[in-house]
């Protein structure tokens, strides 16, 4: 602190400092807590309070779950902490019973590469991380009911988890009911016959293992040999949306190579067409509603079967039926499960050389294609390479349509995790099979009329035509013509075709794929399973959870070189012996079982964690029905219920927000769960931003150490660059809270983070800045409290009219700024009242001095609690009545009125701003000024915009 402002404190020691601030934040943070000011009661249960509170109107208010990192908080973190606090405190002082608390997302890689770089237990590590960041979020005044907080490590926290795991492997999705039920139903459904089993014997003439097997085709969660993203840099494999548009991972950058691998999946596909749909009555921004339209992918289309001799037949999906006559080969994914069924074990006579790969078998050239294959990431495979790759199958597939054989071929621009993995190649309409057909001297057949003047030969042509406007030609068999038929026309005869003859049908399909939900890390939740020695896969009963995890020397997955693709994944959990291998009795008698080794992704925690909010401590159920229905159920405007407002990062588009939705889903139609969907309104906040400064190298030097001169800027000596970006550890220009509290204290930085500007915008943070809200609370305690006496200098005298209108418009566009999160322009209007208070001079009325503190309670609680005690209160600003404006003086007494003719301003009127248009042209027309300027001519017309604007065209 300077000598100036030493000497400032010396002379006026009732001043508002720094280290005032400090004192009063303290207090009242402890008052707070002992008083368990935030603690909102539930209308039953062990958490049920003040009746008149649960009474009023709930709102559930929440911010994304922080992950407890080691780094701590910079000043970019608490932006959405601190808008979603002051949203809350507001709420509260509008007659809601609010519930705002905040738990930790514990597990995860961070702490467990941690842990395997220092030997520190992830547990350890990880509390360790928390306690830091209670002290830090807890130094910013934020108004959480701590009686409801937890971290997803807690043992008693997931037990549920498990709990839901098992709910969903349990229940399977009826389409004609479009919900899940559980599993016990279908299988009294088989055990009664009003099922068929896939080869119609009957229930108990299958084995233990065929009955396991075909449930299994059925659960929502489920057990299956299928190609994965696999990292051998991480030891793990991946989920489709943990893998960047460069094929990379997420988490470290490392290359991901698909494998197959025996894994859990979610059968979150079975929800495609509800979660799409649902996302109508959301209150969500459009920007992230269509990522995840995007993301699921629905197309509708017709699938086809192309029969194969002796092999049965090649299913697609298509969305371009109505070219089916133009299909002239087949591509099926290397990994397709039809490969090996229709290889033949030589290659047929006369196939063309190109086609083989220099390989002397089929066997022989599909083996080595799919090792090349495997190399390559989903991306890579879909990049537009200019050299197109693929080797024939040796096979033959019927063209159900054209009856022409088409040859079949594997290539790596077909993917598995894209409609059934194998495609009709229209190579005269696609670029890509156009590419392909031209590289291995393939047929073409034009079977859209071109809309140019390059003719129907395909053999001439440069490029692919592809239109949804051109009509059908070359297309008809002795049953059927779409010739001359436009595109919709087409599919929808072509459809009806397929179907009639039994070989396609109409359907739609998804992008969307299940939801892979294994990972081969020892930082999550275990999964409550045992193997028998049949390895089929047993439920552990309620009784048997949580399934805690345990201990283990090495928490270290075997990570591989990051290009090995053909590493396999070997768990940490598999290295205890004694955990995985147990003799358990789970209803049958005492046998021998084998424990699941993987364990959940870290997404699992937070698919539900907002029900746990609800009715944290109950040991008995997932959560009590009336607690939920209460804070979450359905309601007007809400119809499928969820929380009122949810904060947090736009980077959660796609992956977490689409995954809680599933197993909300899940919950609700198993009746545990009144709310279909978990989060009613979306809010995301943007970024707080930095400089970054490098040196010649590009390393990134202490911001804090970069001096600037004449618009360059240095760091000892040298000259570096700047640029805008991220805030963070790694980039040496992090500022954390802890600094800015303690120069300024927690109100100021509170009251700059939410003044930067709008706050789903991002910005750029600087430090110097903040001195313009510290600022503002000094003059705001000034206009309360002596600083030489530390006295309250209000009067009990009426304020002014003038003043009266100041506060009024204050409160009234304060009120609704705070309603609309525009928590930048209800600073300004804060300020623009304490600034005209304080040119007015003079002691405040204790009318107006107390509707200030309420004004600027929500954004600044510390200094609001101690001027309201101050001024004579003995509770809490926290739960006070915001001030409410009174209509007379919100509307301005008078306006300007601009009288224009031709154009030029003649005239200014003071009106009143209730003034009809008919008694404004009345007032216009007999101004002097106006008469002057008319000077006798005529009025052709009088255009009026009440109250503001008379505009008169001469005759």
């Amino acid at each position: 602190m300077s000598e100036t402002n030493s000497a400032a404190e010396t002379a006026a020691p009732h001043r508002y400092t720094a280290a005032m601030a400090a004192d009063i934040e303290a207090r009242w943070q402890d008052f707070w807590d002992a008083e368990g000011t935030y603690e909102a009661p539930n209308p039953t249960g062990d958490l049920a309070g003040d009746p008149e509170l649960a009474a009023k109107p709930k709102k559930f208010i929440m911010d994304m779950f922080p992950y407890p990192s080691g780094a701590g908080l910079h000043v970019g973190h608490p932006l959405g902490y601190i808008a979603t606090d002051v949203y809350a405190r507001h709420q509260r002082m509008t007659g809601h019973n609010v519930l705002h608390t905040l738990g930790f997302d514990a597990f995860g890689l961070p702490a467990e590469q941690y842990a395997v770089q220092t030997g520190t237990h992830p547990r350890v590590s990880t509390e360790a991380n928390m306690e830091n960041m209670k002290v830090q979020l807890r130094r910013l005044g934020l108004g959480h009911d701590n009686r409801r907080s937890f971290a997803t490590i807690d043992a008693e926290y997931y037990k549920w988890t498990q709990w839901i795991f098992l709910q969903i492997f349990n229940s399977w999705y009826d389409t004609e009911a479009d919900r899940a039920r559980p599993i016990a139903e279908l299988v009294e459904q088989f055990e009664s016959g009003t099922r068929a089993t896939p080869d119609g014997r009957e229930w108990n003439e299958l084995s233990a293992t065929e009955r396991a097997d075909l449930l299994s085709q059925y659960r929502l969660a489920y057990a299956s040999d299928a190609p994965v993203n696999w990292s051998p840099g991480l030891g793990t494999v991946l989920a489709n949306e943990e893998v960047t548009a460069d094929g990379r991972s997420e988490r470290g950058n490392f290359p991901v190579f698909k494998a197959k691998l025996r894994q859990w999946n979610m059968r979150i596909t079975a929800y495609a067409d509800r979660l799409l749909n649902d996302l109508d009555g959301l209150d969500w921004p459009e920007a992230i509603k269509l990522q995840q339209r995007n993301w699921i992918g629905r197309s509708e289309g017709a699938r086809v079967e192309f029969p194969v001799d002796t092999a049965g037949g090649i299913t697609v999906f298509t969305t371009r039926q109505d070219t089916l006559f133009g299909a002239t080969y087949m591509v099926l994914a290397p990994e397709h499960d039809m490969v090996e069924r229709i290889i033949p074990a030589a290659w047929p006579e006369g196939t063309h050389p190109v086609w083989t790969g220099g390989h002397t078998s089929p066997a022989e050239a599909v083996t080595a294609y799919r090792k090349q294959a495997a190399a390559k990431s989903d991306v890579e495979r879909q990049a537009e390479a200019k050299d197109k790759t693929g080797v024939f199958t040796g096979a033959y597939a019927t063209n159900p349509v054209s009856g022409e054989k088409v040859p079949v071929f594997i290539a790596d621009y077909v993917l598995m995790g894209y409609g059934t993995g194998a495609i009709m190649a229209v190579p005269a309409h696609d670029a890509r099979d156009f590419a392909f057909a031209r590289a291995f001297e393939l047929p073409m057949r034009c079977v859209v009329q071109p809309s140019d003047d390059r003719g129907t030969d395909p053999a001439t042509w440069d490029d692919a035509f592809g239109s949804y406007d051109a009509k059908l030609v070359n297309s008809a068999n002795d049953e059927i013509s779409l010739d001359g038929l436009g595109v919709v026309e087409a599919k929808a005869k072509i459809t009806e075709w397929l179907q009639e003859h039994g070989v396609g049908e109409g359907t739609v399909n998804f992008r969307l794929r299940d939801w892979l939900f294994s990972r081969q890390r020892y930082w999550g939740e275990p999964f409550p399973i045992v193997y028998d020695e049949d390895g089929i896969a047993h439920p552990l009963p309620e009784s048997m959870l949580p399934l805690e995890l345990p201990e283990v020397e090495d928490y270290s997955p075997r990570t591989f070189d990051p290009e090995d693709a053909s590493a396999q994944p070997e768990t940490p959990l598999s290295r205890n012996a004694d955990w995985v291998n147990v003799t358990l009795d789970l209803g049958d008698g005492p046998r021998k079982y084998r424990r699941e080794t993987n364990t959940m992704p870290n997404w699992a925690g937070s698919c539900w964690y907002e029900l746990r909010y609800l009715d944290p401590n109950n040991d008995r159920q997932l959560v009590d029905p009336s607690i939920e229905q209460y804070w979450m159920g359905p309601r007007e405007g809400q119809p499928t219920g969820g929380v009122d407002l949810y904060v947090g990062g736009a980077e959660h588009a796609v992956l977490h927000l689409l995954y809680a939705r599933f197993w909300s889903k899940v919950l609700h139609d198993l009746g545990h769960i009144s709310s279909a969907e978990p989060f009613h309104k979306l809010y995301n906040q943007g970024m707080i931003q930095a400089f970054v400064y490098r040196d010649s190298r590009g390393i990134a030097v202490p911001a804090a150490e970069v001096e600037e001169r004449d618009g360059a800027f240095f760091h000892e000596g040298e000259k570096v660059s700047r640029v805008l970006g991220k805030m963070g550890k790694s980039l040496k220009n992090a500022v954390t809270p802890d600094e800015i509290c303690a120069e300024y204290g927690a109100d100021t930085l509170r009251l700059y983070e939410m003044a930067m500007g709008p706050l789903d915008v991002s910005r750029p943070w600087d430090t110097r800045a903040v001195v313009g809200q510290y600022r503002l609370l000094q003059r705001l305690w000034r206009n309360v409290v002596d600083e030489e006496t530390g006295e309250v200098t209000v009067v009990d005298t009426e304020p002014g009219e003038d003043t009266l209108r100041a506060l009024h418009k204050a409160i009234d566009g304060v009120g609704q700024d705070m309603a609309g999160m525009r928590f930048n322009t209800a600073i300004a209007k804060v300020t623009e009242l304490n600034n005209h208070l304080t040119k007015a001079g003079g002691p405040l009325s204790r009318s107006v001095a107390e509707r200030l503190v309420l004004l600027i309670a929500p954004l600044a609680p510390h200094i609001a609690e101690e001027l309201w005690r101050r001024l004579g209160h003995t509770d809490s600003v926290v739960h006070q009545d915001f001030p409410v404006a009174d209509p007379a003086y919100v509307v301005d007494e008078t306006v300007t009125c601009v009288v224009q003719i031709k154009g030029k301003v003649r005239a200014r009127l003071e009106i009143s701003p209730s003034i009809t248009d008919e008694e404004l042209e009345a007032l216009a027309l007999a101004d002097d000024a106006v008469v002057a300027a008319l000077g006798g001519a005529g009025i052709r017309k009088v255009i009026v915009r009440a109250p503001k604007l008379v505009n008169i065209v001469p005759a």
